[in-house]
């Protein structure tokens, strides 16, 4: 079993606050990833996970032992990055095996892992190739098969896939889940692709300023949030917006009267709304009341279509219904389920998730 610890892990450039007191587990057999946009301290975490950077505080331990002072080697982790990094002169045979050779491991235990590895990654017809000679997403294989081949305690990769064209993103997002499902090598990944991510982990970890915001199951941070930032973050596309005040049965949403179910306990606190396109009813003016908006633009994804709306100035994404369509210059009116949306105080934190009943105990940082 390995399980890395890292506790009140914190990374300080001078003034800047890289990595602020950021507590996580990572479970044996787990594939973890760490998200959020550029600059929020990813990256760094998982330099500081690597022993490539040396934290100003706290403590990394694997299965209970206190790695925070040594080296890479001594880690055992493997990494992957942005950068393939591959020997120009060498061939993908001698590039996936070169860490073996460098550990002076015997030619025939060589040949043997990268027999298997180049199996496993379908590139097993490009080991006597240079890679000068592969396309962009064999040469990310190739990175993964090298780090892959020494069976390391933990592997790590740092956005390894986001210069590649969409379509070989989505393969290589598959191969790589199949192939930590089927090694059960912990894994951690850095990327600032939401949808990515929720493709994916087990669970992520949601950064952002150097701080972790929630780490969770992708289902429960997208039903879920904890604060404003992960409703906004994460979901494409997004949460919606509202200011809101609640009393008894009622909820006033942008200055507007709704009867609000379940208003039940103190929601006194609650000032925004957060609810989901899916959640958000666009129907004709005449129909009943409710905040108005105009239809701007008709978003067709696949089989869903969007419907983006203009409310007071303000730019919200609904869910075109089924039994009714609208076009571009409609006038509609919105309601709510008010069963599946997220209610938060003026700070942007949670107060309260109106589908309680079925929200899961948070998996956090455990």
């Amino acid at each position: 079993m390995v399980e890395t610890t890292l506790n009140e892990l914190r990374k300080e450039y001078g003034d800047v606050v890289a990595a602020d007191d950021v507590s996580l587990t990572l479970h044996d057999g787990e594939f973890i990833v760490l998200l959020g946009p550029s600059g929020c301290g990813k990256s760094t975490t998982l330099r500081m996970i690597a022993g490539l950077e040396e934290p100003t505080s706290g403590t990394i331990t694997v299965d209970g032992e206190d790695v925070t002072d040594m080296g890479p080697n001594r880690r055992d982790f493997a990494m992957v990055f942005q950068q393939v990094a591959l020997y120009p002169h060498m061939s993908v045979r001698d590039n996936i095996s070169s860490p073996l050779r460098a550990s002076g491991v015997d030619a025939g235990t060589i040949e043997e892992r990268v027999e298997h590895t180049a199996g496993m990654l379908n590139i097993s017809e490009l080991l006597d190739r240079k890679p000068g000679e592969l396309s962009g997403g064999q040469q990310q294989r190739v990175a993964i098969g090298r780090a892959l081949v020494r069976e390391p305690r933990a592997f790590l990769l740092d956005e390894p896939f986001s210069k590649l064209d969409q379509k070989l993103r989505i393969q290589l997002q598959k191969e790589l889940k199949r192939l930590q499902e089927q090694t059960g090598v912990p894994t951690v990944f850095v990327t600032h692709d939401q949808e990515e991510a929720m493709v994916l982990a087990d669970r992520i970890a949601v950064m952002d300023e150097g701080k972790l915001q929630q780490v969770d199951t992708p289902e429960t941070l997208y039903r879920f949030p904890t604060n404003e930032f992960v409703a906004d973050f994460i979901g494409n596309p997004t949460m919606n917006f509202f200011s809101a005040s609640i009393e008894g049965g009622e909820a006033v949403i942008d200055g507007v009267t709704y009867e609000f179910p379940g208003g039940d306990g103190d929601l006194s606190e609650v000032r925004r709304m957060a609810a989901r396109p899916e959640d958000v009813i666009p129907v004709a003016p005449d129909n009943g009341g409710g905040l108005h908006a105009t239809v701007e633009l008709v978003e067709m994804r696949g089989s869903t279509t969007y419907l983006i709306v203009d409310h007071d100035g303000e730019e919200l994404t609904v869910l075109q219904p089924e039994d009714e369509r609208f076009e571009e210059g409609d006038e509609v009116a919105l309601r709510f389920e008010f069963d599946d949306v997220s209610l938060f105080d003026g700070d942007g934190e949670l107060v309260r998730h109106t589908d309680v009943e079925d929200e899961p105990v948070s998996a956090n940082a455990e």
